[in-house]
């Protein structure tokens, strides 16, 4: 079964980025959502011992019964348990290494932020914002609808996630409104980016495995 990760701070610890109320409902009711429909539908097939990683890339061998439920409850589930532990209140701590890699594939971190931005920003609808480690073993940005993620075969960009920023309304609605772009540039000062740096060698890792 599938377990709701702990928060690895306080409901308020994000402010004024994230407020206490947006947070607690975020984690509360939406990650508790996508845990609990997540453990019901993969219960009915035995698959509840799959890491959420295999299950996502391994969509086709879902029954086609099931699929919809599998990818929008657990693509909900792997999102949000990275997004908690890629924010931190002490999201400013610099990692060299991150920002070397950033200067390397992108220009310049200045270009990185600004092309991560405009992808957060023009998703239509909801989605999320990704910086991706592809298969190529280079660095992507990219978007998804809804919980789609790029683990998963039929993304645009396919890889392992990094840095994924949550733009559906539930996640900053409260305490934003419509104003995306700002909620955008408020995120930035809490992404962990050490967390960031140890999933790039993690997403290495499992990619000489495979």
């Amino acid at each position: 079964m599938y377990e709701l990760l702990p928060l690895p701070y306080d409901y308020d610890a994000l402010e004024p980025s994230i407020d206490k109320h947006t947070m607690k409902v975020h984690y509360t009711k939406h990650y508790q959502w996508y845990t609990d429909k997540l453990n019901a539908a993969v219960a009915e097939l035995g698959l509840s011992d799959q890491p959420i990683e295999q299950l996502l890339m391994d969509m086709d061998l879902v029954p086609a019964s099931h699929r919809a439920a599998v990818r929008n409850n657990g693509g909900g589930y792997y999102n949000h348990t990275m997004f908690w532990e890629i924010m931190s209140h002490k999201g400013k701590k610099k990692s060299d290494a991150f920002h070397d890699l950033l200067e390397t594939s992108f220009g310049s971190v200045k270009d990185f932020k600004a092309q991560f931005a405009a992808a957060a920003a023009s998703r239509f609808g909801s989605g999320w914002a990704w910086l991706v480690l592809t298969e190529e073993w280079s660095l992507a940005i990219t978007s998804t609808p809804n919980q789609d993620n790029p683990l998963m075969a039929d993304s645009d960009v396919v890889g392992y996630p990094l840095l994924g920023l949550d733009v559906w309304e539930h996640a900053y609605y409260l305490h934003y409104q419509n104003r995306r772009p700002d909620y955008i540039d408020a995120w930035r000062d809490v992404v962990n980016r050490k967390e960031v740096e140890r999933r790039y060698g993690e997403g290495k890792e499992m990619m000489q495995k495979d």
